[in-house]
């Protein structure tokens, strides 16, 4: 398990233990000051706090993955009171659908980022999930092969430490 090892992201990938798995960060780059849409990655120390998965395409990877379900969303609208949480389909909030048809959202790794207490503006959670294409920048989360995060998430417990850098 990798619960006491801080994972380190670098321009040559995620430094594990024993690998090293090619990445794709945010269009924006990697940064300190990270705000709402900005689609940059937040530098630092972050924690993984939470893992979903897709049970209709996917076994369940850890005993403490939750399930993403039809109406599974994550709250990114800075107005909604339940802002930077997993919550249900509202008429009155922005709300991204977790729930997508590409795979890209099977299994996400949830960090710490802006959580708990989430600062309006600061930026919501930036996931750790699998590419939409090899290499493909994100909107500010961290992506990677289907085959890296099933590893990965099957290493990881609550807890493991990401240490980002600015490169």
């Amino acid at each position: 398990m990798l619960r006491n090892t801080n994972l380190i992201l670098t321009q040559k990938g995620l430094i594990c233990p024993d690998r090293i798995i090619p990445v794709s960060t945010g269009k924006g780059g990697i940064s300190k000051r990270v705000i709402e849409h900005a689609k940059t990655t937040p530098s630092g120390e972050h924690e993984i706090i939470g893992m979903l998965y897709r049970p209709d395409r996917i076994r369940k990877p850890r005993n403490w993955a939750m399930p993403i379900l039809p109406s599974s969303f994550w709250s990114n609208d800075v107005r909604d009171p339940d802002y930077n949480l997993m919550v249900s389909l509202s008429d009155k909030y922005s709300r991204k659908k977790l729930r997508i048809p590409p795979p890209n959202y099977d299994l996400i790794l949830l960090t710490d980022w802006n959580w708990p207490g989430a600062v309006k503006g600061r930026g919501s959670a930036f996931f750790i999930h699998q590419w939409r294409y090899e290499k493909a920048p994100t909107d500010g989360c961290i992506a990677m092969s289907r085959k890296a995060l099933t590893w990965l998430a099957s290493k990881i417990d609550y807890g493991t430490k990401i240490t980002i850098k600015i490169t």
